[in-house]
């Protein structure tokens, strides 16, 4: 029962989402790395920042995204709504199922999905980024890509831990992609500092850029 409220509620959701997003105007700066890789079917891994996740998620679509959802009941939403949009995922969280979401992840990526992360998620701290991301781009040998937004009007929900916000109608809204400066090796630290630092920063640049993006239509 409760997993048929998740669905019915989720499917709500979509709806309201699918007709708000249909309003904005998105322009998206892909650096030719990235659209080479699109091109070839290359898995990716697109970084972003936990607070931007409501404005990413329209993506879903022109990324094949697939993307690791917990088993709570927000969870259950997120993956309906994501499934919805023409997602992929894997259920999963840090304290229950992980390691099989994890490698269930993995396979979605090699069957030709490209890989969605919120380096800061699932419970913050905000604008920390976590191992798993680098731990995934060992494993499956792929590209990490920090993605930035901006957006010129939106409904801000500051209690949130996250910061997150809601992109309002008609809203304009900017990505900016740009591939991440270290090659990961089967030999990386997942838990290196430096890495987490790096593509903290990266992110955060991508965010600036994104203000100046050039436009490349959806």
């Amino acid at each position: 029962m409760n997993k048929l409220r998740g669905w019915v509620l989720g499917f709500v959701i979509w709806v309201i989402y699918r007709l708000l997003s249909m309003t904005w105007k998105i322009s998206i700066f892909e650096p030719n790395s990235l659209k080479e890789n699109l091109k070839n079917k290359t898995p990716v891994i697109l970084a972003h920042f936990h607070g931007d996740e409501l404005a990413f998620v329209c993506l879903t679509p022109k990324y094949k995204i697939a993307t690791m959802t917990s088993t709570s009941k927000d969870g259950e939403l997120m993956n309906t709504v994501l499934h919805l949009l023409g997602g992929k995922t894997s259920r999963g969280s840090s304290t229950r199922g992980g390691v099989s979401a994890l490698k269930g992840l993995i396979q979605l990526c090699k069957k030709g999905s490209n890989c969605s992360v919120a380096v800061d998620g699932p419970k913050g701290p905000i604008y920390e980024v976590k191992p798993g991301i680098f731990e995934l781009a060992r494993l499956l040998k792929a590209p990490i890509y920090a993605g930035g937004l901006t957006c010129d009007r939106a409904w801000h929900f500051p209690k949130a831990w996250n910061k997150t916000f809601l992109p309002k109608p008609f809203a304009q809204i900017n990505f900016h992609w740009s591939e991440f400066n270290y090659t990961i090796s089967k030999d990386t630290d997942p838990r290196s500092v430096e890495l987490a630092n790096a593509l903290k920063n990266q992110l955060f640049d991508a965010k600036s850029q994104s203000a100046n993006s050039l436009s490349v239509s959806v």
